[in-house]
């Protein structure tokens, strides 16, 4: 049996990620057909944007499509010119470096570390020390020549970047911080909530995600002047409430009244999202440190997880087999599992691209394994996923 990540689910097998549909969604789907507010135009779009927003504890929110749309507006209203540079991480889904090139800016791309695989603070400290210079009154990267403007950590997973050591360095070196946080909605660092950190974050809202519309996405910030902007840019930076009269060029990338409805309906569900998502987590980290070769995923002490996709690391050494012959191995007895994300600076998308001492995000792409963990994962599937991989390791060995 093949097995092809993100397939549909045949019937007695285990999805990794699929929504938990469980609350007042029907409902309010049906609100929207009844009033034919199905479009861009209905309360809902409002409801789910003030719902963000004081969730995350931001003044403002704008949704949008999806996430890569969010981030790729984030960037051009918090200054983020043509042919500047930002900072950002290799080990991530490559829409955050795609939504760089968007704005026609260029991405530098920093390792992880290796405990929580989040982007390196030390390491972005040390590309901004070594490889950049200060030209009248602001920063340039010697190599290239180009501007730096802005470092966006994905906080990926669910886990929270260190961002305490990125904060301190993008205030010296005078640079604006766009988290990533879309796929941490709901994660805390030292009690304080990912997305409210830098000066603007952004949220996704895929099928897969911890809360879904479907897809759509959300950019949320206290300063007001660029969420004006943000707003006026995703209506396709209409100027006129009558007459199509555009300022600039705009974008449509406005979120649909239906599947904000979806979202509305999803936010009510959010914290029993999250504890179910903590709750497989931890059965996982209790099983799989009990057999040979798998090392679970960690937490750090002063953050809180919301463990979004949980991954493992395979040692092919002790465990038998590597992490893709495992991948393979669990597909046939009808597990779906899948693999991260090919580190940005091995993309043939970018060739060339500038990536500073990228070496560690390697080592976890080639041994990490992401393990059916939906929010809805019932307590025997998730055992007969701990007893196949028991097994497993024990043919292996």
């Amino acid at each position: 049996m093949s097995y092809e990540p993100g397939a549909a689910v045949a019937a007695g097998e285990i999805p990794l990620c699929v929504p938990e549909l469980g609350g007042r969604e029907w409902e309010y789907v049906k609100e929207c057909l009844d009033t034919n507010m199905v479009s861009s135009v209905g309360p809902f779009v409002g409801q789910f944007e003030k719902m963000l927003a004081g969730y995350t504890g931001t003044q403002q929110a704008v949704a949008t499509v999806n996430g890569t749309a969010a981030l790729h507006i984030a960037m051009m209203v918090a200054g983020v010119r043509p042919d500047d540079e930002v900072i950002t991480s290799t080990l991530t889904f490559i829409a955050p470096v795609n939504a760089v090139r968007y704005a026609g800016a260029h991405p530098v791309l920093i390792d992880c570390e290796p405990l929580y695989w989040q982007m390196d603070p030390i390491k972005v400290r040390l590309f901004l020390e070594q490889e950049c210079e200060r030209r009248g009154g602001a920063l340039y990267n010697r190599r290239s020549g180009r501007r730096v403007s802005a470092i966006m950590p994905v906080h990926i997973l669910g886990h929270p970047v260190e961002m305490d050591d990125i904060l301190a360095a993008a205030e010296e070196f005078g640079l604006v911080v766009i988290e990533d946080a879309t796929e941490s909605l709901g994660a805390l660092y030292k009690d304080r909530k990912i997305g409210s950190l830098g000066h603007i974050a952004c949220f996704s809202f895929n099928g897969n995600k911890l809360i879904t519309t479907g897809g759509g996405g959300m950019i949320v910030s206290d300063n007001a002047t660029w969420m004006e902007r943000a707003r006026y840019l995703v209506t396709q930076a209409k100027d006129d409430p009558l007459e199509y009269i555009h300022g600039t060029v705009g974008y449509n990338y406005r979120l649909t009244n239906v599947l904000a409805a979806l979202g509305c309906a999803q936010m009510e569900q959010l914290e029993h999202h999250i504890a179910a998502k903590r709750r497989i987590a931890e059965t996982y980290r209790q099983a799989l440190q009990m057999i040979p070769g798998l090392t679970p995923m960690r937490e750090h002490w002063d953050v809180f997880s919301v463990f979004w996709m949980y991954t493992a690391l395979v040692e092919p050494g002790q465990f038998g087999m590597d992490s893709r012959a495992l991948l393979r191995a669990l597909a046939a007895e009808g597990i779906h599992t899948r693999p991260l994300w090919q580190p940005v600076h091995r993309s043939p998308a970018y060739p060339g691209v500038q990536a500073y001492e990228c070496v560690v995000a390697d080592e976890i792409q080639r041994d990490a394994i992401s393990l059916p963990c939906s929010v809805g994962l019932t307590e025997e599937d998730q055992q007969r996923v701990i007893r196949a991989l028991v097994r497993l390791q024990s043919r292996g060995a």
